[in-house]
């Protein structure tokens, strides 16, 4: 059976910065496309970024870009975000996907086969 199983969420002041982990279990997703994506209360999940299997290719929201970094360490099976500059706005669960896909630059959810349950981020102001 395929987890997903994120770490790393909590509470943080605005400016400061989290770094969240997801680790695979089951299988290994280290030659297919992950990503990140959030989720605010009362809000539809929407994308954060994507890595592709061999990290020659990552992708951000608008939103995000130039304050958070995907990264991944195949030999781990892990994948990692790292947010800096956090802002209340994105407070919100984060969920780790993963793509059976080997294609790069997966935006929609539903290019996503395996989920995790998610972990909260709080940024207070």
């Amino acid at each position: 059976q395929v987890q997903l199983v994120e770490s790393g969420g909590g509470l943080v002041q605005a400016g400061g910065s989290l770094r969240l982990s997801c680790a695979p279990s089951g299988r290994t997703f280290s030659g297919t496309t992950m990503g990140w994506f959030r989720q605010a209360p009362g809000k539809a999940r929407e994308f954060v970024a994507t890595i592709s299997g061999s990290s020659s290719s990552a992708l951000y929201a608008d939103s995000v870009k130039g304050r958070f970094t995907i990264s991944r360490d195949n030999a781990k099976n892990t994948v990692y975000l790292q947010m800096n500059s956090l802002k209340p706005e994105d407070t919100a669960v984060y969920y780790c996907a993963a793509s059976a896909r080997s294609q790069a630059r997966l935006v929609l959810t539903g290019a996503y086969d395996y989920w995790g349950q998610g972990t909260q981020v709080t940024v207070s102001s």
